[in-house]
């Protein structure tokens, strides 16, 4: 009778276990990715050895490599400069990188294959992470927590607003580019209209500490919190809950539907993804071995991620 019972438990345990996905699919881009983006079927890569790789999944091929001048490093040697963040609209792509002088940047546009620098060292700006709003206008995140918005035919911001006091962690745009949520160490969470600047809601209560990445869609924002929380708010109403880990959550993504929700949960740079409605476990991604710096649903069953390494990796859920 214990037999059968153990085995009946063990049958029910295994009929309810969290699936455990593999990679069906790895890209070595040969450099230590900083940042990525996915386009219309083409992933845009960041890499810390100072170039912008554009892969076309359908093609298979690495179809453009913007490499960009070395600069001098503290000891004044000429280096690469690391590409923290990249984008692209209308075979458009906007490149930010680091200067090597006393922690500026350099903003690049390359167009129609040439590269022109927009912003250099002597502009003195502190800027983490830039996307396109549209083909003429950029969204610019300040390590100080400032929001801007850069005209590229004016080459001058429009404005630039200080969210908070605290120290600027990630930015995510909605499908519209209508909004952008904002997120600091503070673990505060501020909406944002693009077009004036203006702060429209304010998110908080699951994260006490340093958000490290967010993402919005529908009207859903997912939050990678350094205190182990997972946290989901719904913008429209400001309400939130959050999924506890043992360990700090530095990365996540949400489905174009919002139905699914991944969240890096542990020291292994394990994905695990859930449910967003019951926060029930669907499957957990395993592969990557650096912490996660992207998490990017294609569509519903497909994802990919980029860590601090050189290797892309794509899970299909079924």
């Amino acid at each position: 009778m214990i037999k059968y019972l153990i085995l009946l438990l063990l049958s029910v345990h295994f009929v309810y276990a969290t699936p455990v996905l593999t990679p069906t699919w790895q890209l070595d881009v040969n450099a230590s990715v900083k940042d990525m983006v996915l386009h219309e079927g083409t992933l845009v890569i960041g890499t810390d050895n100072g170039t912008l790789k554009v892969y076309n999944l359908k093609e298979q091929k690495f179809t453009k490599t913007i490499a960009l001048p070395k600069v001098k490093d503290f000891m004044g040697d000429l280096m690469p400069p690391k590409v923290f963040s990249v984008d692209t609209i209308e075979n458009k792509y906007v490149l930010l990188s680091d200067s090597g002088e006393g922690g500026y940047v350099n903003v690049w546009i390359d167009e129609d294959g040439k590269t022109t620098q927009i912003i250099s060292a002597k502009d003195k700006k502190v800027i983490v992470k830039v996307r396109f709003i549209d083909s003429t206008h950029l969204l610019f995140g300040y390590l100080s927590n400032e929001v801007a918005l850069y005209d590229l035919k004016k080459s001058k911001e429009l404005y630039r607003v200080q969210l908070s006091e605290s120290k600027f962690s990630d930015f995510a745009l909605n499908e519209t580019k209508k909004q952008v949520v904002f997120a600091c160490e503070s673990g505060v969470l501020n909406v944002v209209d693009v077009l004036t600047g203006h702060v429209v809601k304010v998110l908080q209560g699951q994260n006490l500490d340093n958000v490290h990445m967010v993402d919005f869609k529908k009207d859903t924002v997912s939050a990678a919190g350094q205190d182990r929380r997972a946290a989901l708010y719904d913008v429209n109403t400001g309400k939130g809950s959050y999924i506890s880990s043992d360990f700090f959550i530095y990365a996540t993504g949400l489905s174009p539907s919002t139905k699914k929700v991944a969240f890096t949960m542990n020291e292994e740079n394990t994905i695990t993804l859930y449910n967003r409605n019951d926060k029930s476990k669907i499957a957990e991604l395993k592969g990557q071995h650096s912490t996660l710096n992207s998490i990017i649903f294609e569509d519903e069953q497909t994802v990919f991620a980029s860590s601090n390494n050189s290797v892309v990796m794509m899970w299909k859920l079924s």
